[in-house]
C-alpha cells in the first residue's frame, strides 16, 4: 500500500489528464493512481466507470484507502470489459464452481484411499492368517480316525468332518470353511 502522503511527481501528466486531455495539475486527484506511464490502466477504468464517476468515488473515500479503491476499480473495470455481462461476478461464480468441483475430486479421493486401505487391512489379516500355524494340523486331515469314532458303532472309523468344541461331528463343508477361510 502506498503512504499517504503524495510522492512528488515529473513534470509530464497523469494517465488520467492525458486520456482526457486537458492539462494536469499539481492537486489532480487522479496524480497519484495514474500515473503517466500507464495510460491502459485509466483507460479501462474510464470505459467502464467514466472519469466523473470515477472522481466522485475517489471523493467518498478516505484518503488512505483511495489506493485500494482505484485498485478494485481497475480490476473490476479489466473483468467488466473480459466479460460484458457478469463481470466479477461471473468470475466469483466461476471460482466457486471450480472449488466445489475440487472438493468433490477430494472427496473421491479420500474414499478410494479409505477403500485401498481397508483392502490392505484385510490382505494383512489374511496373510496373518495364514502364517499362524496352530501346532497339530490333524483335524485339517478327513481322514484321519477322529476321537470317538470308529469303535463305538460310529460308521467304520474314518471321519469325513471335524468336531466342535463339544464334540459333535461337524458337516464337512463347515468344517472346511471353519475355522479358517482359504482364498
Amino acid at each position: 500500500m502506498r503512504s499517504t502522503h503524495q510522492e512528488p511527481r515529473s513534470s509530464s501528466s497523469c494517465a488520467a489528464c492525458k486520456f482526457l486531455k486537458r492539462r494536469c495539475t499539481p492537486n489532480c486527484q487522479f496524480a497519484p493512481y495514474f500515473r503517466s506511464d500507464e495510460p491502459k490502466k485509466f483507460a479501462k477504468v474510464h470505459k467502464v466507470f467514466g472519469a466523473s464517476n470515477v472522481s466522485k468515488i475517489l471523493n467518498e473515500v478516505a484518503e488512505e484507502q483511495r489506493e485500494d479503491t482505484v485498485n478494485s476499480l481497475v480490476y473490476e473495470a479489466e473483468v467488466r470489459l473480459q466479460d460484458p455481462v457478469y463481470g466479477c461476478i461471473g468470475a466469483i461464480a466461476s471460482l466457486q464452481h471450480r472449488m466445489v468441483e475440487l472438493q468433490h475430486d477430494l472427496l473421491l479421493a479420500r474414499a478410494r484411499l479409505a477403500c485401498c486401505a481397508a483392502d490392505s487391512h484385510h490382505h494383512q489379516q489374511q496373510q496373518l492368517q495364514l502364517h499362524q500355524q496352530p501346532s497339530d494340523l490333524s483335524f485339517l486331515d478327513p481322514f484321519v480316525q477322529m476321537p470317538g469314532i470308529g469303535s463305538g458303532g460310529g460308521g467304520g472309523g474314518a471321519a469325513v468332518g471335524g468336531f466342535d468344541g463339544d464334540q459333535n461331528m461337524l458337516p464337512f463343508d463347515q468344517f472346511i470353511t471353519s475355522p479358517f477361510q482359504f482364498p
